[in-house]
């Protein structure tokens, strides 16, 4: 694992990020002290490249855990279509 401080991560980010995506981890010091580390991304967690830009984006959230089995046999909840229309709208028309 590489050491970087913030000032060198600043002026060098291009060439750092290029040795995340080589595989390497990349811990960020700031006056000596840990405060973040980068990882590369591998997609074979099984999240798509889409799925990962939402979340880099903060537009969604990669789940925490597996659901269990036993989510899959729970019933799908009975909602009107005319209640899903009113709430689509509602949303829309917020914005």
């Amino acid at each position: 694992m590489l050491n970087v401080n913030v000032a060198e991560l600043k002026t060098d980010l291009t060439s750092i990020l290029n040795e995340v995506l080589a595989g390497k981890e990349i811990l960020i010091l700031d006056q000596e002290r840990p405060v973040a580390k980068l990882v590369p991304v591998t997609l074979e967690e099984g999240f798509d490249s889409e799925l990962l830009a939402l979340a880099a984006a903060g537009k969604a959230r990669l789940p925490e855990m597996d659901l269990p089995e036993s989510f899959w046999e729970m019933p799908s909840p009975e909602v009107p279509m005319e209640k899903i229309v009113a709430t689509l709208r509602s949303d829309r028309d917020e914005e």
